[in-house]
């Protein structure tokens, strides 16, 4: 088994130009030592370029992307290709981001092609899954996570499937300052990666990173990051915050 330690900040749509290039300034200053641990940088599009310079060379730092488009190009106004997120230097990009099945209605076929999209110009994705707070309530929470991995993956290889992350981020959970509970999200964690194994193998679901995406900050970090099924985090806010971003790194 040798699966990846991440931590990966996801910005949203947050800070200026010169606030995001002061904010990469300061992490790569308090970060230096910690290089089995893989760091991935997810800004807003506009800011993609000029973090990627600021991240070349850097060890164990990348960069993401929100989102890409289903297709390679053509008439699509305001959106982003994958072919053009990995021109300016991305290898990762998140897909399915509760956010985007909220307020946008994304849908899981689309979530099968923009991650046909990604491979094809060698971005892993970052598959984002969860459950709102009335589908836990209601006891449905396993099935809820069940459909939305069985619908995506079984359009994908083992190979495929191989350059994968996975991120819980249980819907209740991000932004409201509640968080699930150290033994909840091992208890999901172990579940998902059990359904990666139905699909796939155990020796693929072993080797899957599974991040913990749901009110990660500073202060409980460590204690999910103990959890063995937990691999890492997808942080929202804390990830704006120098001190709180770095102490998260050095939460393992």
């Amino acid at each position: 088994m040798s699966r990846k330690k991440i931590v990966a900040g996801n910005w949203k749509m947050n800070n200026s130009f010169q606030e995001a290039k002061t904010l990469i300034e300061m992490i790569l200053n308090q970060v230096n030592d910690c290089d089995e641990i893989i760091k991935i940088i997810i800004p807003p599009f506009p800011y993609l370029q000029n973090i990627h310079t600021q991240l070349v060379n850097k060890e164990k730092f990348f960069l993401g992307a929100q989102n890409c488009h289903t297709h390679a190009s053509g008439a699509f106004t305001g959106e982003v290709s994958a072919a053009m997120l990995s021109s300016v230097g991305c290898q990762y990009v998140l897909v399915g981001h509760s956010e985007r099945r909220q307020y946008f209605k994304e849908t899981n076929s689309e979530f099968i092609l923009k991650i046909k999209e990604a491979l094809k110009n060698n971005l892993s994705p970052i598959l984002c899954i969860g459950e709102t707070i009335h589908e836990r309530k209601a006891d449905n929470h396993f099935k809820v996570i069940t459909q939305q991995l069985l619908s995506v993956l079984t359009a994908f290889t083992p190979e495929e499937f191989s350059r994968f992350i996975i991120a819980y981020e249980p819907v209740w959970a991000i932004g409201t300052g509640e968080t699930a509970t150290a033994e909840q999200a091992q208890e999901m964690h172990a579940f998902i990666r059990g359904v990666v194994s139905g699909v796939f193998d155990a020796t693929i679901s072993d080797n899957l990173s599974i991040l913990y995406g749901g009110s990660c900050n500073a202060q409980n970090a460590q204690e999910l990051f103990k959890c063995p099924d937990v691999d890492g985090g997808l942080i929202g806010g804390a990830s704006l915050k120098v001190d709180d971003f770095c102490k998260i790194i050095y939460s393992f």
